[in-house]
């Protein structure tokens, strides 16, 4: 059974840092892409940063250029280093993974871990 378990959430004050970090389990296959999408409280889930297998990159248009995501594939882990962070960076951040197998896609979810910038 495939888990993802996030962690470094926490509080930061806007202008900071923060990494974060999630590590796949269960899996003895390379995920298609892997990365972050976040949730602020009555908006909907949106895209923060995905990788590929091959490390192509896509991220979200609200934070290209303040965050960077990477991947340790001998550790099966995924990295969003955030930078700059703002107010409006206040959410649950949650680690996905999705795999495409015999004609159907597979996405995984973490649980989530929370980021507070304080203004």
């Amino acid at each position: 059974q495939v888990q993802l378990v996030e962690s470094g959430g926490g509080l930061v004050q806007a202008g900071g840092s923060l990494r974060l970090s999630c590590v796949a389990s269960g899996n003895n296959f390379a995920f298609d892409k892997i990365g972050w999408y976040r949730q602020a409280p009555g908006n909907e889930r949106e895209l923060v940063a995905l990788i590929t297998n091959g490390d192509i990159t896509n991220y979200g248009d609200t934070v290209n250029g303040r965050f960077t995501i990477s991947r340790d594939s001998a550790k099966n882990t995924v990295y969003l280093q955030m930078s700059s962070l703002k107010a409006e960076d206040t959410a649950v951040y949650y680690c996905y993974a999705g795999k495409f197998f015999s004609g159907r896609y597979f996405p995984y979810w973490g649980q989530g871990t929370q980021v507070t910038v304080s203004s």
